[in-house]
C-alpha cells in the first residue's frame, strides 16, 4: 500500500504536473510548466484552513483533497471546458429555488475565474493563491448546491421532535463520489428536483407577489426536496394540515376521507416542559398530543378493538373521572388491572389512597359501542403506539379544525377503508358480521344469521371480543405535514396547525 501511494504521489509531484500542462497549453504560456506542487501545496493548506471553518462539510472536502494530494482537480478537469463557468451560472440562478445566491459565493468564484482567465501573473507562484481559493470555493459550492437540491437544506429530524420519517441524507461516500465525478454539468442537471409537485410550487413561487405566499411556497418546496421513503404507486397518505386521508394508486384517488388528528401542544410548551422537569409535578406537565409524522405499513385490522389506555390519559383524565364518579369505570366498560390481574369491582377502589403520578393500575376499555376507538382499529408498526381508528364521536368530523385527538388518527369512513384493505368479499363479509352488519354476498347470510342468533341467546353469555383481519397486502402509510400543494390546476393552502412552518422557516432563514 505505501508503494502504491508513493507511485500515485509521484504523478502529482513530477514536473510539470497535470495542472501545469493544462494551463500551459490553454494559455500558450510556458510559465505554468514551472508549476511547483510543493509550493502550491503549502498555499493550498493555508487557504483550506482559512476557509473551511465556515463550510458545512469541511471533513468531506478535506478528505477528498487529502486523498488526492491537494491537486486542483476541479480546475484541471472543468476550467478549460467551461463547466466551472456553468457552475457559476447555476449558483447565480439558485433564486429560482428560493436560495440566496450569496450563500454559494458565486460572485467570488466568478471573480477568481476572471482573474485566472486574465493570465496576467508575472510568476507562476502568483497563481497559486488564486487557483487554491478557486478550487476550494468551487468544491464547497458544488457540494452544497447539489446537496440542497437533492436532499433539502434542513434535516427535519433535527428540528422536529416528533418527525420519525427516515429521510435520505447525503453521505460521505456519495459526496466524495460527486467531487470525483467526470461530468460536473450533468451532475448539476440531475440534481434539479423533478417531481410535478415541486415544479408546480416553484412556478407559483416565481409568479407570487406577496412575501407571505412566497414563504409558504418555499417551505413546501423544501419539504418536497426531502428524500422520503419509497411508498410505491399504491399507498395511503394522511396530511395533518389538510385533516384528510387519501389512498392513491398511480396518482388516482382510491378513497378520500376526513380525519381528526392529535391536538396542538400547549402554548409556551417548551418553557412549561422545563418547569415540569424541575418540579416533577404532573400539574406542571404541559399537554402535547400532536400526531407524529411517520412512515410504516398497515398490516392488520382489528374489529371491536380493546383500548389500552395510555398512562398519560389515565393520569390526566381517567383518574379524575373515577374520583368524581365511582361508577364511571363500569359505565364506560373500563376494566382495571393491578399487577396484570383484573380487579373484579373497580367501583370500590378508594382513589384517595393513590396519587395520580404513581398509579399502580392499568386501564383497558372493552369492545363495544362505547369504546373510544369505535368499531375498527388499523394497525401499523411504529414506536409511538399510533394507529388509525374509528370513533364513537362522529361530530368531530364536522369541525374545521380537527386537531382534537390524543394523538391517534380518527378516520371518517372506517368500513369503506377496511373494504379496500381486505379486497375480498368473503373476508369483508366476515368483518361486517363482527360489527353486526349484514353481508354483501347473499350466500353468506346463513352464517351471519347464526352469529346474530348466538348474540341474541339469553341462555348463553355472549362476550364481544376483538377479531383480527389481515389486509390482502400490507399497504404503505405516510403521515406527513404539507401546507401547500398542487391539486386540480391550483395551489391548495392549509393553516399551519402545529406551527411547524414557523419552526422550519427559522431553520431556513440563513439560506435566504
Amino acid at each position: 500500500m505505501p508503494f502504491i501511494l508513493f507511485v500515485s504521489a509521484c504523478g502529482w509531484f513530477k514536473s510539470p504536473p497535470e495542472i501545469g500542462k493544462v494551463l500551459s497549453e490553454h494559455f500558450k504560456n510556458k510559465m505554468y510548466k514551472d508549476f511547483d506542487t510543493v509550493a502550491y501545496d503549502s498555499i493550498f493548506v493555508k487557504t483550506m484552513d482559512s476557509l473551511s471553518g465556515k463550510f458545512i462539510n469541511p471533513k468531506i472536502i478535506k478528505a477528498f483533497y487529502s486523498n488526492n494530494y491537494n491537486q486542483p482537480k476541479l480546475i484541471t478537469h472543468f476550467y478549460i471546458n467551461g463547466e466551472l463557468d456553468s457552475l457559476v451560472a447555476y449558483l447565480n440562478e439558485s433564486e429560482v429555488h428560493g436560495f440566496n445566491p450569496k450563500i454559494f459565493k458565486g460572485d467570488e468564484i466568478k471573480g477568481l475565474l476572471t482573474e485566472l482567465t486574465a493570465n496576467k501573473f508575472k510568476k507562476v507562484d502568483e497563481s497559486y493563491p488564486v487557483i487554491a481559493k478557486l478550487e476550494i470555493l468551487s468544491a464547497n459550492a458544488y457540494l452544497n448546491y447539489t446537496n440542497y437540491l437533492k436532499y433539502g437544506v434542513v434535516n427535519p429530524r433535527n428540528i422536529f421532535s416528533r418527525y420519525y420519517i427516515k429521510v435520505g441524507r447525503p453521505d460521505s461516500a456519495g459526496m466524495l463520489k460527486l467531487l470525483d465525478g467526470n461530468n460536473l454539468v450533468e451532475n448539476l442537471k440531475s440534481a434539479q428536483p423533478k417531481s410535478a409537485q415541486y415544479k408546480a410550487l416553484q412556478s407559483a413561487y416565481l409568479s407570487a407577489n406577496s412575501e407571505s405566499e412566497k414563504r409558504i411556497l418555499l417551505l413546501n418546496m423544501e419539504r418536497f426536496r426531502w428524500q422520503m421513503p419509497a411508498t410505491g404507486d399504491n399507498y395511503v397518505q394522511v396530511n395533518i394540515p389538510d385533516f384528510r386521508l387519501t389512498w392513491l394508486d398511480n396518482l388516482d384517488t382510491v378513497i378520500s376521507m376526513k380525519v381528526c388528528v392529535g391536538g396542538k401542544r400547549e402554548n409556551g410548551y417548551e418553557e412549561k416542559l422545563k418547569a415540569f422537569a424541575k418540579s416533577g409535578n404532573l400539574d406542571d406537565k404541559p399537554k402535547n398530543h400532536e400526531t407524529p409524522l411517520l412512515f410504516s405499513k398497515i398490516n392488520s385490522i382489528q374489529a371491536n378493538p380493546i383500548w389500552n389506555i395510555p398512562v398519560s390519559i389515565a393520569q390526566s383524565e381517567i383518574y379524575w373521572m373515577a374520583r368524581k364518579d365511582p361508577f364511571y369505570l363500569s359505565n364506560s366498560n373500563i376494566k382495571v388491572y393491578y399487577k396484570d390481574k383484573l380487579i373484579g369491582e373497580p367501583d370500590t377502589i378508594n382513589w384517595n389512597r393513590y396519587s395520580r403520578d404513581k398509579l399502580p393500575f392499568k386501564f383497558k376499555q372493552g369492545s363495544g359501542g362505547g369504546n373510544a376507538l369505535g368499531k375498527f382499529k388499523f394497525i401499523f408498526d411504529n414506536s409511538s403506539s399510533i394507529y388509525l381508528h374509528d370513533t364513537n364521536n362522529k361530530n368531530g368530523f364536522n369541525l374545521t379544525n380537527r386537531a382534537i385527538s390524543h394523538g391517534c388518527v380518527r378516520i371518517e369512513k372506517p368500513l369503506e377503508f377496511a373494504e379496500q384493505l381486505v379486497k375480498d368479499t368473503y373476508t369483508y363479509d366476515k368483518l361486517r358480521a363482527e360489527v353486526d352488519l349484514p353481508p354483501i354476498d347473499s350466500t353468506h347470510v346463513k352464517w351471519y344469521k347464526k352469529r346474530m342468533a348466538q348474540k341474541a341467546d339469553t341462555l348463553k353469555a355472549f362476550q364481544l371480543k376483538p377479531a383480527w383481519f389481515a389486509p390482502k397486502k400490507n399497504v404503505p402509510l405516510i403521515i406527513t405535514y404539507i401546507t401547500a400543494w398542487f391539486q386540480n390546476d391550483r395551489i391548495e393552502y392549509r393553516p399551519d396547525v402545529y406551527g411547524m412552518d414557523e419552526k422550519l422557516w427559522a431553520a431556513m432563514k440563513k439560506y435566504r
